[in-house]
């Protein structure tokens, strides 16, 4: 989920450089969305794999 968020970064990236501001931001928008169910799902698995122990 992490390599997706950063991929749609480097998209956005890209596509700010060249100077096309909707699909810019629409991939930094995407790229936001992944890295925060990422860090949900990160916390998620924290707190599950510590009951387990």
């Amino acid at each position: 989920m992490l390599r997706y968020a950063v991929i749609f970064f480097v998209i956005a990236l890209i596509a700010a450089v060249l100077g096309f501001g909707g699909i810019a931001g629409a991939a930094s928008g995407i790229a936001r969305i992944l890295f925060f169910i990422f860090l949900i799902l990160l916390v998620i698995s924290l707190i599950t794999g510590r009951k387990r122990l």
